[in-house]
């Protein structure tokens, strides 16, 4: 009389739980690697800023860095997403350096009723350097 109902049984409730924890589980990850793929641009953005002998380079190449360290994740932002200010002028020994990376991470395979309310995770890294001291003196 019951003979075949435990396949049925296994195949609901395997969609009913397995399905959902699989695409949460999924979606964690996405947003994980979101976070360690900004933390490492922001710290690449940061060096490359450092690097440069003007600050005009030295923003042109923390855009590129961040960029690239974002893309190695297969990742993309827009230009506004990446904030570079200076406390005095730009590249000055001992001045303070902040980069800061704010963007949303896309949630694929979103099911419709989520996807209204919902266009993506907010994603905010940053960091904070101090100029070196015996820099050599840069137009800014």
């Amino acid at each position: 009389m019951d003979c075949g109902t435990a396949i049925v049984e296994f195949l609901v409730i395997g969609v009913l739980i397995l399905v959902p924890l699989l695409y949460a589980t999924l979606m964690v990850v996405r947003v994980e690697a979101a976070t360690m793929a900004s933390t490492q641009a922001v710290h690449e953005a940061s060096r490359a800023f450092m690097m440069a002998d003007a600050a005009a380079q030295g923003f042109r190449d923390a855009r590129v860095a961040s960029n690239l360290a974002l893309a190695d994740q297969g990742f993309k932002v827009t230009d506004d997403a990446l904030k570079v200010t200076c406390s005095m002028r730009c590249l000055a020994p001992q001045s303070q350096l902040k980069v800061q990376l704010t963007w949303k991470v896309d949630l694929p395979w979103l099911p419709p009723p989520f996807s209204h309310f919902i266009d993506g995770y907010p994603i905010t890294a940053e960091q904070e350097l101090t100029m070196d001291t015996y820099r050599d003196s840069v137009d800014s």
